[in-house]
């Protein structure tokens, strides 16, 4: 069932990597890479739960700050031409 998941999940990040080449602006493209970084971290959950591995969540937890950081770093960076 979990292994399932797994495979819908790596099949919609493939999607969105789509999205993130082709994309028409640079915040769509922003928006994709968010996307899937959330992706894998939802897949290291999934990874940790179906191997009996709870130290994967604690690596998810840090993937996904460090996602959430760099995704508002890359943004302010496009706003205004500086991270000050």
């Amino acid at each position: 069932m979990f292994e399932i998941a797994a495979i819908v999940i790596v099949l919609g990040a493939i999607l969105v990597l789509y999205r993130a080449l082709k994309g028409p602006r640079v915040y769509d493209r922003a928006l994709a890479v968010n996307i899937i970084g959330t992706k894998t971290v939802i897949l290291l959950a999934l990874i940790g739960f179906i191997y009996e591995r709870p130290h994967f969540l604690d690596i998810a937890l840090v993937y996904a700050l460090i996602n959430f950081i760099a995704t508002i770093a890359f943004l302010k960076y496009m706003e205004t031409g500086g991270l000050d």
